[in-house]
C-alpha cells in the first residue's frame, strides 16, 4: 500500500474509533491531522493487542508487531495498512522512536491480570500506556522548552487516570485493578467487592482529587505548544477533563455504566478551544 492510501486509511480508523481524540483532530492543519490519525491508528491496534477478542496468543502477536515496528522504522514495510504512513509520520515530525516500543511495553504489561500495590507502580503504568502518548503527539504539534516532555508526562497521567476511574469496573471483570493497594487499605475498601460504597466513593474521590491535581500541574503545556495547534490540545484537554467531572457529577456510578461526554459537549468543548474560551 502507497503512502496515501495508507493515510487515508488510518483517517477512517480514526473516525471511527477515536471517540475523543478525533474531535481535537479536526483543529490542525491537514498534515498534522494525517499524522495524528496514523499515530492513532498504531496506538489502536497495540491496545487492542491485549484486549480483542479472538487472538489466541497475545504474547506473540505482540512480539510480531513489535518486530514489524523496527522493520517499519528501519525503512521496510511490513504487511499492514497502517505502517506507510505511520513510518512517514514518525520521520516528518522527528518522534524518538523509543516512545513506540514503550507503548508497547505499557500494552505488554496488561497481558496477564494485575493488581498495582503502590502510586509509584501506578504512575510507571500511567507513563508507558498514555505520557508516551502525549510526549508522541506534542512532536507532531511542535513545541518549546525542554519542560514541555515533563508537562506532557504529567497531562498523560491526568488522561490515564481519568480513564482508570471510567473503567474501573470493566477493567475489575478482566482482573485488573488499577487503583493502588495502599489506597484500598487506606480508605478500608475491598478490591474485590468495591464495599463498603460509603468508603469506595471516598477513594474514588481522592483518585479524582489526584487526577485533578495533574491537569492543574501540566496546563502550562498548553502555553509551550506552537500556536498553530494550540486548539487541537485545548479540546483534548478539555474533552478528558470534562469527562473527569462527569464521572464525578454521577457520584461516581461506574460500576454498571460507562460515562461519556456526549457529542453535543464534545463539540461545544471544540467550539470553545477553537477561540481559546472556556466552554458553557
Amino acid at each position: 500500500m502507497n503512502v496515501e492510501k495508507s493515510y487515508a486509511w488510518c483517517a477512517r480508523l480514526a473516525r471511527s474509533q477515536a471517540k475523543n481524540f478525533y474531535y481535537s483532530f479536526l483543529l490542525l492543519s491537514p498534515e498534522k491531522r494525517r499524522a495524528m490519525c496514523a499515530i492513532y491508528a498504531f496506538m489502536r491496534y497495540c491496545d487492542d493487542l491485549s484486549d480483542a477478542e479472538g487472538i489466541a496468543d497475545r504474547a506473540a502477536a505482540i512480539a510480531k508487531w513489535e518486530q514489524d515496528l523496527r522493520a517499519a522504522l528501519d525503512g521496510a514495510a511490513p504487511e499492514h495498512p497502517l505502517w506507510p504512513a505511520f513510518a512517514d509520520a514518525a520521520a516528518r515530525f522527528n518522534i524518538p522512536r523509543r516512545y513506540f516500543f514503550e507503548m508497547i511495553k505499557g500494552v505488554s504489561s496488561d497481558l496477564e491480570p494485575r493488581r498495582i500495590q503502590t502510586f509509584d507502580e501506578l504512575y510507571d503504568y500511567c507513563y508507558h500506556v498514555a505520557s508516551v502518548v502525549g510526549l508522541t503527539i506534542i512532536h507532531i504539534f511542535g513545541f518549546d522548552g525542554e519542560d514541555s516532555l515533563d508537562l506532557a508526562e504529567k497531562c498523560g497521567v491526568a488522561f490515564q487516570l481519568t480513564n482508570i476511574l471510567r473503567d474501573i469496573g470493566e477493567d475489575a471483570a478482566r482482573g485488573r485493578v488499577y487503583l493502588p493497594a495502599e489506597d484500598f487499605r487506606k480508605f478500608g475498601v475491598s478490591p474485590e467487592t468495591f464495599e463498603p460504597r460509603e468508603k469506595f466513593l471516598e477513594l474514588m474521590a481522592f483518585e479524582a482529587g489526584r487526577a485533578r491535581r495533574y491537569y492543574r500541574e501540566s496546563a502550562p503545556l498548553i502555553g509551550r505548544i506552537h500556536a498553530s495547534s494550540r486548539a487541537s490540545l485545548r479540546a483534548l484537554i478539555g474533552i478528558y477533563s470534562r469527562l473527569l467531572e462527569r464521572i464525578v457529577e454521577s457520584n461516581y456510578d461506574v460500576l454498571e455504566r460507562r460515562i461519556r461526554v456526549p457529542n453535543w459537549e464534545k463539540i461545544r468543548v471544540l467550539v470553545a478551544a477553537r477561540w481559546g474560551v472556556k466552554p458553557v
